[in-house]
């Protein structure tokens, strides 16, 4: 590919967590804001010191005796050149190369966003939300009935997670089902997301052969390979096991490629609690972290200074029906338990929270959501995928769900924060001054400058009193949402790459997003 014009465009365990320290002063230290990037979480442990020790065991255990079947050839080469077994179509991990693997991954990195205001530092208990699912279908924002979803609804999404201040990366939320090819979906997806925000972008490939286009995409508007190895601002989501214990080889052609290039990784291992994983929570953990640690080694071997994230994700079945349910308490204590694991260990990591059962944002997808996010983000996950917009156990999409979900994901960021305790906050003289002067504190300089400093105010959230509610036509949160989704989708057209590197991009790859979609009417 020729050369693209200059981008013009404004011991493992234990030792991980004694690395993180104090996550209260550390958050001072980042001077992230009431619910800004990189707040830090870790508060929440399901699990105990013994129980991690336990599952960890387990799970290096399975690897080293169990191991993985349906093993692509170029993985078995690939691993038993580092310590690998590979016997009757199973291999395994020696004790020795899980451990020399767990020392050598990559920690501590950043995924940028194109503007260096959105990057993502993966370390310790840093959290940050973000959307993801990879719905086939959409809410229509006129009609409010679902209906396949398109390239145009890929994008719209993307500018809109753009717009909205709580949501911190976009992850491709949205099939183009328009896009009639792999290579034509692969490279069409990558293009809407890119045009569609400055945040880090979490995408797929559908085939190795595609890792390269989208990578040379990436280069392009970097403005060289070297540019963006050195700040990735997109990474592959890449679901390499089908569970239980089996390699997926497209996906680990996928993971070779993505290593080889530069793009960083999340190693994603998805089951069904009581399906494709043991029925119990703890079985579930210990067989999710053997397969995804699979993964990241495999990746590591390909190349041991790849980024790559721990990404468990498991799912809980409703055993009642044999489908998925996203929405459970079970699901909640699962994303914990695996960011504990992932804590364990020191990693980066990702997971996922927010896959509400419930097909509209009415009061079921809130408590559904906000409660698996909640115990993700206290329990620190680096990137918790899915925590907006995702509806139908992410078998759908609703715009309006975006704009409700940033103000839910606000209130539970500012959650994190760390409660300042002095002479000062304690406020004893201010309480005697009080007491013996004017009786309240409406009216003091410290609640007025504080007012400003330490709340953090919903965006559509209704907090009027009965009757300026009633007068104003009794509006339920949905509707309100509707309104301020269309009006940002009116407004909102991201302009962050040049049109000098976007005619580029249009002559050397097949774009089929019209240009009359990305601007304003």
């Amino acid at each position: 590919m020729p050369e693209p014009p200059v981008l013009a465009t404004n011991s493992v365990g234990r030792r991980g967590r004694r690395a993180r320290g104090d996550a209260r002063t550390e958050g001072r230290k980042q001077g992230t804001g009431l619910s800004g990037l990189g707040v830090m979480g870790g508060r929440y442990t399901p699990l105990s010191d013994t129980q991690l020790t336990q599952i960890d065991a387990a799970a290096r255990h399975v690897l080293s005796t169990v191991g993985m079947s349906e093993v692509p050839d170029f993985v078995a080469e690939t691993i038993c050149r580092r310590g690998g077994n590979y016997v009757d179509g199973r291999l395994t991990f020696s004790p020795d190369l899980v451990q020399e693997a767990l020392a050598g991954f990559q920690r501590n990195f950043t995924l940028h966003g194109q503007d260096s205001n959105h990057d993502l530092v993966m370390s310790g208990n840093r959290v940050h939300v973000g959307s993801g699912g990879a719905a086939p279908m959409v809410m229509d924002l006129d009609t409010g009935r679902y209906r396949k979803s398109l390239l145009k609804d890929l994008y719209d999404a993307a500018r809109l997670v753009d717009a909205l201040e709580h949501i911190h990366f976009f992850s491709r939320s949205l099939v183009a089902r328009d896009m009639d090819t792999p290579e034509l979906l692969d490279v069409n997806t990558a293009y809407a997301c890119l045009m569609g925000t400055r945040k880090h972008v979490f995408t797929s490939a559908s085939t190795p052969e595609n890792v390269q286009l989208i990578a040379d995409m990436c280069y392009a508007i970097a403005g060289s390979e070297q540019a963006f190895r050195d700040r990735p601002f997109l990474s592959l989501n890449v679901n390499h096991v089908v569970s239980p214990l089996r390699f997926a080889e497209e996906a680990c052609g996928v993971m070779r490629e993505a290593a080889r290039l530069g793009i960083p990784i999340h190693a994603n291992s998805f089951g069904q609690l009581g399906a494709s994983t043991p029925v119990t929570i703890a079985g579930t953990v210990m067989q999710i972290t053997a397969e995804t640690l699979a993964g990241m080694i495999f990746a590591w071997c390909v190349n041991p200074d790849a980024k790559i994230t721990f990404g468990p994700r498991p799912m809980v079945t409703d055993l009642r029906t044999g489908a998925m349910s996203g929405g459970g308490g079970e699901q909640a204590l699962l994303m914990a338990a695996t960011t504990q694991m992932a804590h364990y260990y020191d990693l980066p990591n990702t997971c996922i929270a927010g896959a509400a059962d419930s097909k509209t944002a009415d009061a079921q997808s809130g408590y559904e959501k906000a409660l698996s996010i909640t115990l993700a983000a206290q329990a620190g996950s680096n990137a918790i995928t899915q925590s907006c917009g995702m509806q139908a156990s992410l078998m759908g999409c609703a715009f309006e769900s975006y704009v409700i979900d940033n103000d839910m994901l606000g209130s539970i960021l500012r959650s994190l924060a760390p409660i300042d305790v002095t002479p000062e906050t304690i406020s004893t003289e201010l309480v005697r001054d009080t007491v013996t002067g004017d009786g309240h504190y409406l009216g003091h300089a410290d609640t007025l400058e504080r007012m400003e400093s330490d709340f953090l105010y919903p965006r559509i959230a209704d907090r009027r009193g009965i009757a300026e509610w009633e007068a104003d036509g009794s509006l339920d949160i949905r509707e309100i949402a509707r309104r301020e989704t269309r009006a940002i989708l009116g407004r909102h057209f991201p302009n962050h790459i040049s049109a000098e590197i976007d005619a580029y991009l249009r002559g050397h790859f097949d774009i089929r997003l019209p240009k009359e979609n990305m601007e304003a009417s």
